[in-house]
């Protein structure tokens, strides 16, 4: 506000500076111009021919008022010109709602040191800027490989996309499990006006393999050096961003600066604000060459036609072979190639003002580049330490970026208005269904759910895992929300196996997640737990969707499908893995029922074999599961033959059974239309009886439920008739749709509905 304020004083100075000073100007030459109360002709030429008392005095004096006249003249020129220059800069034009285009400000509270620091050649300040056209859309290149990574490029674009008026264009430079992370949240993501490509790094890793470097980034922090090859050869610009950079503007104008580069400059680079190139920072400390403090590449703008057309790959080839020669190695990946090629061609960069990279490194002169917060525009995080850096304004730059990692991302769907977006097929078979959906139906939330499309991204964190090679591995499945967290560490614990988990999570929730992981020993020393967040929209638990999203990424053949209240019995991972051969589940269609059990107790010395498990069960400290309150769930499962049962028994289906099953990878999906609470699991296990499988008891297996406070979904289907009205609609819609999609051998679904 107050710089606004400020902008305003200036314009209302400079409009009255053009208007006054020309009218004293000409009131004085005007009384001037009298004599005795005469007028006096100002062309000399004219007063000798009619004044008998033209004098040389007199002459000169009107010579030089016409000097002065044309001197005024030209301040009022100077003047016009700048208050022209700030109505296009004042606020009510930039953001004014019929301008089509809108001016870019480059350097806009930047101290007079700072300009002067700006390399020869760079356009003035004081000229008119270039605007960027509404719907120009501007291209962005990130290298991104791995899962950190990927979570980072998340939060970069989140601060992008949060400022950008313009449509945008991702090239995301991508090793293959960020492609697969990315490309899902994007697709899931929905974002008007952003279209997404993807360019295989691996396939790039020949390029730059043969150059040493030590920098943490690996061999993908040299890939940016051959953008030129990568990119669309039509393709004549793109801002290049580190993974590690948080926008606090709209990137437009960074795109705007592209229309000062001249003559031969071809990269807008900020100088490096540490004195790493300078040589200083220790004893024998010896960097790449480059330009006095060298440039920092975490920010570049490429002219990728000029680049090509100076045969770009050729000339930082030869500057890296032949330092390499000395130096062995690089320490700052491609910043010290790109620094050394500036170092012999200066005239190659565009040096940027340094609030476009300020740099949070240790022992940085990042404080120079802003005096305000205004000032701000491109945060960079570029030390190891991230957001442990030292830095006196840390506290505010950490809020800033912790705003964005929080920032729920679904409110970035926000359509450019007046800008046509590329058709995409996803959101126009989604809008269709949306619009056949009656809104009147007392039930339209509940047929709604089925058709959201939740932003999801897979593998939130480092998962590593390799099935094992006799084809007999087992994934758990399970699902959860923020309040079951706690239930982690003890199925980790239970469960030796890989893990597959759907989290439904806020993004809030998710860095919370996040933490809660990274300070668990337990957790953080299992590779093979797959947690895919998907991100909460609407107002019902989506149970359905979630299992999906889990049962769809896992690695093995075989999938275990349980719930996160379930603790699974020691060495269960080991007895089904040897169950899967014994039964012959890879060619048979079968589904392994391990029988469930509940204890009341929050504290339970776990059962470590049936024999004790049978103990307590007499004892009353563990009951089969839901007996209490709803035991035609489990009844089938025959818990009185399971006593002494030595050998698998087979079991036949019955209305409302819902046991947790082993499974082939290839058992038909979890119904969507079933969300919160009921029905969920039962409609599942009555698809695989419709599709013949063969329920098989397992007569050494055992999970027990552990006791927690109920569900917000459970106290809506209590408390809400509607709720459970709802529910029972979609009960005979399923069972209709079965009667359709399997025939008559689905008519017994009706019959054992109406009996039960």
């Amino acid at each position: 506000m107050l710089g606004i304020c400020r902008g305003r004083r200036k314009f209302l100075a400079a409009s009255l500076t053009v208007l006054f000073v020309p009218a004293i100007t000409w009131i004085y030459l005007f009384a001037g111009s009298f004599e005795d109360g005469k007028p006096v002709s100002l062309s000399p030429l004219e007063s000798q021919a009619h004044s008998p008392r033209y004098t040389a005095s007199s002459q000169r004096e009107r010579e030089s008022l016409e000097v002065r006249m044309r001197e005024v003249e030209e301040e009022n020129r100077v003047l016009r010109k700048q208050l022209s220059l700030a109505q296009s800069r004042s606020p009510s034009h930039q953001h004014g709602n019929h301008s089509k285009t809108y001016s870019m400000e480059e350097g806009t509270g930047d101290s007079e040191s700072l300009r002067a620091g700006i390399v020869a050649g760079n356009s003035s300040e004081c000229g008119q800027q270039p605007a960027v056209e509404k719907c120009e859309t501007i291209h962005v290149a990130i290298v991104c490989a791995g899962y950190n990574a990927s979570r980072d490029v998340v939060t970069l674009v989140k601060s992008v996309l949060f400022h950008r008026r313009n449509p945008l264009h991702f090239h995301l430079i991508a090793d293959a499990i960020a492609k697969q992370i990315l490309a899902t949240l994007f697709q899931t993501w929905m974002v008007p006006a952003v279209r997404i490509d993807f360019y295989d790094a691996d396939e790039l890793k020949s390029e730059v393999s043969w150059i040493p470097n030590k920098h943490y980034s690996g061999i993908y922090g040299l890939m940016k050096l051959v953008l030129t090859k990568t990119l669309p050869s039509n393709l004549e610009r793109v801002i290049v961003l580190d993974t590690d950079i948080t926008f606090a503007t709209d990137i437009a104008e960074l795109w705007a600066v592209f229309h000062k580069f001249k003559g031969q400059q071809v990269l807008g680079l900020v100088e490096n604000q540490s004195d790493w190139y300078l040589g200083n920072l220790w004893k024998n400390h010896r960097p790449w060459p480059a330009l006095g403090r060298g440039y920092n590449t975490g920010v570049i703008l490429l002219l990728l036609d000029k680049l090509r057309k100076m045969k770009w790959e050729q000339m930082w080839r030869l500057t890296a072979e032949r330092e390499l020669m000395s130096m062995l190695s690089t320490s700052l990946a491609d910043q010290d190639i790109f620094n050394a090629v500036i170092k012999q061609n200066p005239f190659l960069v565009y040096q940027l003002p340094c609030f476009w990279n300020v740099q949070l490194s240790d022992h940085t002169r990042s404080e120079q580049c802003y005096r305000d917060v205004s000032d701000l525009k491109v945060i960079h995080w570029n030390s190891p330490k991230k957001l442990r850096v030292k830095n006196k304004h840390v506290e505010f730059f950490r809020n800033l970026y912790l705003t964005f990692l929080e920032y729920d991302g679904n409110l970035l769907r926000r359509e450019l208005f007046g800008c046509p977006s590329e058709t995409d097929v996803n959101s126009e078979n989604l809008q269709k269904q949306l619009s056949e959906l009656d809104e009147d139906d007392l039930c339209y939330e509940f047929r709604r759910e089925r058709f959201t499309v939740h932003r999801t991204h897979l593998y939130f964190l480092h998962y590593e895992y390799e099935p094992a090679s006799d084809n007999t591995d087992v994934t758990l499945v399970a699902q959860l929300s923020m309040d079951r967290l706690q239930m982690l560490e003890a199925i980790c614990k239970h469960w030796e196996g890989p893990i597959s988990l759907a989290l439904y999570l806020s993004d809030a929730e998710a860095q919370q997640f996040l933490r809660y992981a990274q300070g668990s020993e337990v957790l953080m020393s299992r590779h093979n737990v797959g947690y895919h967040i998907v991100y909460k929209e609407g107002q019902f638990y989506p149970v359905n969707l979630l299992r999906n999203v889990a049962m769809k990424h896992i690695s093995t053949p075989y999938m275990f499908l349980s719930d996160i209240d379930f603790l699974p019995m020691y060495g269960l991972y080991e007895y089904l893995r040897k169950s899967v051969i014994q039964l012959d589940l890879a060619n048979t269609k079968k589904a392994l029922i391990v029988p469930a059990f509940e204890t009341l107790r929050y504290r339970l010395s776990f059962p470590k074999s049936k024999a004790e498990l049978l103990s307590m069960l007499d004892m009353g400290t563990l009951f089969t599961f839901r007996y209490h309150v709803w035991t035609k769930g489990h009844a089938p499962t025959n818990f009185a033959k399971w006593r002494t049962a030595t050998t698998p028994y087979r079991v036949e289906w019955e209305a409302d059974f819902e046991p947790y099953v082993v499974v082939r990878k290839d058992c038909p999906e979890y119904d969507r239309r079933f969300v919160g609470f009921g029905w969920n699991k039962v409609a599942h296990i009555m698809e695989l009886d419709a599709q013949e499988y063969e329920f098989t008891v397992l007569p050494n297996a055992y999970m027990i439920h552990m006791p927690h406070a109920p569900s917000f979904d459970i106290t809506k289907f209590r408390s809400n008739k509607q709720y459970r009205i709802c529910l029972k609609t979609l009960k005979e819609e399923f069972q209709q749709d079965m009667s359709r999609h399997y025939g008559f051998a689905a008519l017994k679904y009706l019959t054992a509905e109406n009996n039960s």
